[in-house]
């Protein structure tokens, strides 16, 4: 078996519809240099690292300040974007390219639909339940082991001890 051309794998774009169903416009975000790959996996890791109470690098805070993140991720189609639709529409579409260099195709799709509502992103329990084969009101058979457990003597309630 020989190694095929990594084109004919990766699908290096990501498009993603803006505007109302049967009148949106796609918008073709191309694959992020690697410079910008690695900084956008970088940025992740010190968000995680921060979320969860450790110490965040300053200097790459600073350094995601200092360039334009947003125009970064979003390549060519950064322009187009702020041309066309409103700060929230920009946002939700860097964060889902975010979500793509970081993560993969899948991720950015499911944040992408959940409109990057944290609730959303997370199915609720009771389907996770359905889908998992959580709880129900079956009871298990007992147990056919051929062992039981001894129980304990009773105790002889105020009887005084000869």
């Amino acid at each position: 078996m020989a190694f095929q051309a990594l084109g004919e794998l990766l699908n290096g774009a990501l498009e993603l519809p803006v505007g109302e169903p049967g009148q949106e416009r796609i918008y073709r975000i191309p694959a992020p240099s690697a410079e910008t790959g690695v900084r956008v996996q970088r940025l992740v890791t010190a968000a995680t690292r921060a979320a969860n109470g450790g110490d965040v690098d300053a200097d790459l805070v600073a350094d995601a300040e200092e360039h334009d993140l947003y125009a970064d991720v979003l390549g060519t189609a950064y322009d187009e974007l702020l041309a066309d639709v409103s700060w929230p529409v920009l946002k939700h579409a860097a964060v889902t390219a975010m979500v793509w260099i970081a993560q993969d195709r899948d991720a950015a799709e499911t944040y992408w639909n959940a409109a990057g509502d944290p609730s959303r992103l997370a199915p609720n329990r009771a389907a996770r339940r359905n889908r998992s084969g959580g709880a129900n009101s079956t009871r298990n058979p007992a147990s056919t082991s051929g062992t039981s457990t001894r129980t304990a003597p009773a105790r002889a309630g105020g009887r005084k001890r000869r």
